[in-house]
């Protein structure tokens, strides 16, 4: 082996570079390069600018990254959004973990992050599959419900201002609106195909992302206008809450209620 080979293994990293090179980290620290190399050329001089910038790009090609614990202060201090960019935002969590429902969503690409850093909306191709699948949906409710709960004799009812999936005239599931079952009967299939693990997730767990993603639904499933927020008092014979709505101002029909 050449002296020159010896030192060129000796200098590279390899857990660092090549195909485990991280995207992000080398973003950053050729940035960095870049802005010593011009701090030094106008301090010092041009030349020793390039001799800067020839250093930190050598330290960055065989090494990965050019400052110390890069890997580590990226993972601790980039922000998902910017990593999620970069193909390296955390997987996601495993059955029975505590869900971040807007992290999960945009995990499984249900949801993106807008360059300009607008509010998260739909990906164009799960907007077009979960509206594919309401209408789909809203020709059988009871049947499609059959097949997500696995129920053997299911049926869908109105009772006391819910909707009540039953199974032999027994309840097993509510909806606060038949428009918030079917916008949850066409996302479980959106999710299914972007979380192999989605069927090993309990009742919880799902009712707790596909409530999330309800907030996304830009069509009311039952009528087709656009849901809006809103705020409300709500009473009972004990207490008196305030809540956030998601709700068709045409039908009146709520996708969802969160109390503040």
């Amino acid at each position: 082996m050449s002296a020159g080979s010896t030192v060129t293994d000796r200098l590279e990293q390899s857990e660092y570079i090549g195909e485990n090179r991280c995207l992000p980290c080398t973003v950053l620290n050729v940035a960095l390069a870049v802005v010593l190399a011009a701090v030094a050329a106008v301090v010092a001089t041009p030349l020793v600018g390039v001799a800067v910038l020839f250093v930190s790009l050598s330290a960055i090609y065989f090494r990965g990254y050019l400052v110390p614990g890069t890997p580590e202060l990226t993972k601790r201090y980039l922000p998902d959004r910017v990593r999620r960019r970069f193909g390296k935002a955390p997987a996601l969590p495993d059955p029975g973990e505590t869900v971040d429902v807007e992290a999960y969503l945009l995990d499984a690409g249900v949801l993106v992050d807008p360059p300009a850093g607008d509010d998260l909306e739909l990906a164009d191709r799960a907007a077009t599959e979960w509206r594919e699948r309401i209408d789909a949906a809203r020709e059988d409710p009871a049947a499609a419900a059959g097949d997500v709960l696995a129920l053997d004799d299911p049926g869908v009812e109105s009772r006391d201002g819910a909707t009540v999936v039953t199974d032999g005239g027994l309840a097993a599931a509510d909806w606060p609106s038949q428009a918030a079952l079917l916008a949850d009967l066409g996302a479980v299939d959106v999710l299914a195909a972007r979380d192999p693990e989605w069927a090993t997730r309990d009742r919880e767990e799902q009712g707790r992302v596909l409530a999330g993603m309800r907030l996304f639904v830009a069509h009311c499933p039952d009528c087709g206008a656009a849901p809006e927020l809103g705020e409300e008092t709500v009473e009972s014979c004990c207490r008196r809450a305030q809540v956030y709505t998601y709700a068709c101002p045409d039908c009146g029909a709520r996708l969802l209620e969160i109390e503040q």
